[in-house]
């Protein structure tokens, strides 16, 4: 089969697909012919060896997909050849097939692509586990994104209405601002801008945030966190802007805030049963149409560097998906 192949730890622009071996179909797994995979920074970051953790070489990245199942090994029971399914591997992603256990797929909503499908699974994952299970955001709350025109921030932004919240949009460009409102947000500030506090307060008539969603980071973190309530929520999502901030904790000390990490790949290690019970969630939220499908950009498999070149520059509008088979 085809696949995007790391012999050695390098950028994105270096590696190429190759022909590599098709996998052997243990008990309870599932083989999957791979239509679109979903990428994000992690992925970027693990191609280079910069991640925290890294992945055994050689090793085909990519972690998220959706496609047909092409076959099924023994013991499995809750799906079958033929299924539209989308789901989360640790990696090979970017491949024409890939082989997962049967736990870790989900039938795809009738309403959704397979595109749209790739796009769900880390985004809506973290913004659901973030801002449901961690944050606690209720209706009526106050919800600020930042970098809210990505695929996580436009995932947050979807989450927090279905939750019943007020979403503002922190994002560097106009066109990155209408496009975050176009996606539900209630209203938009540009936080390039060194009085957006200000704008912000105007926005919320004063009212302080409740919840800060950052998949930002660099410079922007500490100030947002300034923004929060007493008990405000401050979700730490990633690092877009390539620097890890640094917070000063007499802040949370004074605001009775917190700060709280949320990874997709820890809570599938440490909280499996969480997992698998907000993934079932997001699937059947899709299904009844309580929560709106991702936004996506889509490239072909042959242009899988551009589409890694247009994540890593930010010029992406929602979800990055590379279309493996058409």
């Amino acid at each position: 089969m085809k696949a995007v192949l790391v012999e050695k730890f390098s950028p994105v622009r270096s590696l190429r697909i190759q022909d590599v071996p098709t996998a052997d179909l243990p008990q309870g797994s599932a083989r999957v012919r791979i239509k679109a995979a979903g990428i994000g920074f992690v992925d970027d970051l693990k191609v280079q060896g910069l991640y925290q953790t890294k992945d055994p070489l050689p090793f085909v990245p990519g972690t998220e997909f959706s496609g047909v199942v092409d076959e099924i090994g023994e013991a499995v029971c809750r799906i079958m050849v033929g299924d539209r399914v989308f789901g989360l591997a640790s990696r090979g992603a970017l491949a024409e097939e890939i082989v997962v256990p049967e736990r870790e797929l989900f039938r795809i909503p009738e309403s959704l692509s397979f595109v749209q499908a790739a796009a769900i699974p880390v985004n809506y994952l973290t913004a659901t586990y973030g801002l449901r299970e961690r944050a606690a955001l209720g209706a009526g709350e106050i919800l600020l994104v930042l970098g809210a025109a990505g695929g996580t921030g436009t995932a947050a932004i979807k989450v927090g209405k279905s939750l019943g919240a007020h979403v503002i949009a922190a994002a560097s460009s106009e066109e990155k601002r209408s496009f975050a409102c176009s996606q539900g947000a209630d209203s938009a500030v540009d936080y390039t801008n060194k009085d957006w506090r200000d704008a912000l307060k105007s926005l919320t008539k004063g009212r302080a945030v409740d919840v800060v969603f950052d998949a930002v980071g660099g410079e922007i973190s500490p100030i947002a966190f300034r923004t929060l309530a007493w008990r405000g929520r401050h979700l730490v999502v990633g690092f877009a802007a390539g620097k890890i901030p640094a917070l000063p904790f007499n802040i949370a000390l004074l605001k009775g805030a917190s700060l709280t990490g949320v990874d997709s790949a820890q809570i599938r290690k440490f909280e499996p049963d969480v997992f698998d019970r907000v993934m079932e969630d997001i699937r059947v939220a899709l299904e009844a149409r309580s929560l709106s499908p991702p936004p996506t950009q889509a490239f072909s498999f042959s242009d899988f560097q551009k589409a890694f070149e247009t994540m890593t520059a930010r010029r992406a509008r929602g979800k990055i998906v590379v279309e493996v088979t058409a």
